[in-house]
């Protein structure tokens, strides 16, 4: 599955000033690492966002969000948002927040 380029050079962008970023290709899509952690992502025109299993049902019951079920299983802490819900800088800025935050609180691989 092809991932949207577009949404990657917005998140390349929102990473330029985070030491630490890596870009991997994964399950069909793009992934942004952060200290070997998956952080965000994107598949298709979905964005992947690792929000942890504390912040999992408060995303989830945001406007534009699904269960990440990539496996065929929803993936607890991880979900799904449509465009809609990353279309302005701001929105995109407030889930990679989210992410960060949650990253930031496990140990670095």
């Amino acid at each position: 599955m092809a991932y949207d380029e577009g949404v990657a050079e917005r998140l390349r962008e929102l990473f330029a000033d985070h030491s630490g970023v890596t870009e991997k290709k994964i399950f069909g899509g793009m992934a942004f690492m952060y200290r070997g952690h998956m952080l965000v992502g994107i598949i298709g025109e979905s964005l992947m966002a690792r929000v942890g299993p504390d912040e999992y049902a408060a995303a989830l019951s945001r406007t534009f969000v699904r269960e990440m079920d990539f496996t065929g299983k929803p993936m607890k802490g991880y979900v799904y948002v449509s465009p809609a819900g990353y279309a302005s800088d701001e929105d995109l800025q407030s889930w990679v927040d989210r992410c960060l935050d949650y990253n930031k609180s496990l140990s670095a691989k």
